[in-house]
Order: C-alpha cells, then structure tokens, then sequence
C-alpha cells in the first residue's frame, strides 16, 4: 500500500522480577533469534512502555511492588495492544484464568518447557502482527475517507446500503450521470478496483463501520 509506513520489529517484553529466569528466557529466546528486552519490576516497564511498541509481553503475575495483573489493568486502561502471556505458579491459576476472560492471551505454568514457550511466543507475535497490520489498513481507510466531499459521502452511503445508481439519483434527486460521476471519484478517491473491494474496504474498516452501519 502506498505510504505505509515500515512496521516496526518486534520485540518480546520480559517482565519478571526472579532474575534467573528472566536470564534463562532470554537466552532461551534470542537464540531463536528474537528480540527481548527485560525489565525487573512492573514499574520499570511501565516506565519505558509507549504506545508504538510492537510484539507481546511476558509477565509474571506475582512481583514486589506493582503485580503483573496491575500493570495488564493499567495497559488495558492505555488501550495497550501488545498480546500478553502470563507466567504462573500452581497456586495462581484461578487468577491467571481470570485475566485471560479480560483479553490476555494465555498463561504458562511453572516450570514450563521451551517448546511450549516458544510456542505461545510465536502466537502472540502472530496474533499482533495481524492486529497490527489491520489498524494500520483501517488508517488508510479512514484518511481516504476524510478525502470525500459531502456528496461523495453520500452517494458511498447508498452504495453501501445497496441502491442501485438509479435508485442513488432519486433518493439525492440528481441525474444519474451526475451519480456517475461521483461514484467513479469515489472509487478513484478510496483507490478500489471494484464495487466489491470499495465495499469490503469500508465495512472491514473499524472507524468506517461507525459511519455506514446503524
């Protein structure tokens, strides 16, 4: 797509406060070739956390200070998109199963094996990817949208709602050569190749969908 920014690289959050493991993973992970970056506490990463991160957390639930539930509440309430996996001991997987009903993940129990980290890994990095690639067609979406007129708008209304250029031209009351018209500078303006990618484009755009669906 034209103008779309590079992504960014992902990179795996290692949040724990036991520094044996927080090593252990690291090891574990880069020599897969990920990136890791690991922080001791809660509030370290909370710290350096911004918006543009890309890739997933892993965070253990019980730490001194500020809990790994407590910091997945505050990046819920910063609309955080990173995908999170829990690392748990026997006695706290009721809670882990409780944070996964609010959005996390998963959660691994400890000890758990490297194939079985590896795995939730790949998902989580998957999972945002997609995540990530989807908000950023929904902003080329929303920015050609923002480049229609009024009537422009109007008339890809009445395309969504299914009506016919006839149909368009009596519910506007203009000629349906004017319809015409319009509707190819829609088309041109939302660079669709046809009536059904201009369509899918809108109804698959979340702040579109706003705009065209009761």
């Amino acid at each position: 797509m034209n103008g779309t920014p590079e992504a960014p690289e992902q990179i795996i959050y290692i949040i724990d406060d036991d520094e044996a493991l927080r090593d252990s993973l690291v090891w574990l992970l880069e020599s897969n070739r990920y990136r890791v970056a690991q922080f001791a506490s809660a509030e370290a990463f909370l710290a350096a956390y911004h918006a543009d991160m890309a890739g997933c957390i892993v965070l253990d639930v019980r730490m001194p200070g500020m809990s790994g539930l407590e910091l997945y509440e505050c990046l819920r309430e910063r609309h955080a998109t990173l995908p999170v996996v829990f690392i748990t001991g026997h006695g706290d997987v009721p809670m882990a199963v409780s944070v996964l009903k609010k959005g996390a993940v998963d959660f691994i129990e400890k000890p758990f094996s490297d194939r079985d980290m590896l795995k939730l890994i790949e998902q989580c990095l998957a999972t945002e990817r997609e995540s990530r690639s989807r908000v950023r067609q929904d902003a080329v979406v929303a920015r050609r949208l923002d480049l229609l007129t009024q009537r422009e708008m109007e008339v890809l209304e009445l395309i969504i709602a299914g009506r016919l250029n006839k149909q368009i031209a009596d519910d506007l009351g203009i000629s349906i050569k004017t319809v015409e018209v319009h509707r190819a500078r829609v088309m041109e303006k939302m660079e669709a190749n046809s009536l059904a990618e201009l369509v899918q484009s809108v109804m698959t755009c979340e702040a579109a969908r706003g705009r065209f669906v009761d």
